[in-house]
């Protein structure tokens, strides 16, 4: 529904970033029909479309060498607007600036791209993200590869985004963690197909997630199951 924050959640090889490359455009639907803001997808018309989408990746390993500025790299974003032919103008630079005011990183806005964390690099991610003005917004696993606190922040982050820019919102992880407490709707994906959708109080149960990742109840009672970047499920204590 439009304006709704959703995650989705599930095992390495549930689907989860076929069903965003499908929603983005960039994937080849087999069979079935898909809507995406209202509109379906047909082959050759999701051009404009695109431009009201916006997509954000895990954190990419930049080059410390790379010599682009992170103003610059925001306004990367802008160009799905414009076309890549079309110089950016005066109110192209005030939306990046605004952008980058809205995630923090105004104070770094002429800093080396590569010179700046893990958690830096996905704030500027985001506001190349929001440059482009979209109505959806993609997260794949936006917190992989961060460390703690780093992910609390993004996580918050993009909550608050959602809730000022007035966004519908897909946010896919693999991560219990990393799964926002503050959606309004949980899906959970297995083997290509979404086998519950619902509340997270209903969704973020102990059977649920045992039976989505395939471990003891007993493992989600006492100990939360954490899945790391390599998608294996280990024990920690709660």
């Amino acid at each position: 529904m439009p304006g709704e924050f959703v995650g989705v959640i599930g095992p390495n090889g549930a689907g989860k970033t076929t069903l965003l490359t499908i929603v983005n455009g960039l994937g080849k639907l087999l069979k079935g029909n898909v809507s995406v803001l209202g509109n379906e997808i047909t082959p050759g018309g999701f051009h404009d479309l695109r431009k009201k989408i916006g997509y954000v990746a895990q954190v990419e390993n930049i080059d410390p060498r790379m010599p682009m500025h992170v103003r610059e790299v925001a306004m990367i974003g802008r160009y799905g607007v414009l076309g890549l032919f079309r110089k950016p103008g005066r109110r192209d630079w005030d939306i990046v600036d605004e952008m980058l005011d809205l995630v923090g990183m105004t104070h770094l806005a002429d800093r080396p791209i590569g010179h700046l964390s893990g958690g830096e690099q996905q704030r500027v991610a985001i506001a190349r993200c929001l440059a482009q003005e979209p109505e959806l917004f993609l997260l794949d696993e936006p917190t992989a590869a961060l460390d703690w606190k780093a992910q609390t922040e993004i996580l918050e982050l993009v909550r608050k985004i959602h809730d000022k820019r007035k966004l519908t919102t897909l946010f896919v992880t693999h991560d219990l963690d990393a799964m926002p407490h503050a959606c309004d709707r949980v899906v959970l994906m297995k083997n290509g197909l979404i086998v519950d959708d619902g509340t997270p109080e209903a969704m973020i149960t102990t059977g649920k997630l045992a039976s989505l990742f395939d471990i003891s109840p007993d493992v989600v009672r006492e100990r939360r199951p954490h899945v790391h970047h390599d998608g294996h499920v280990h024990e920690r204590e709660a």
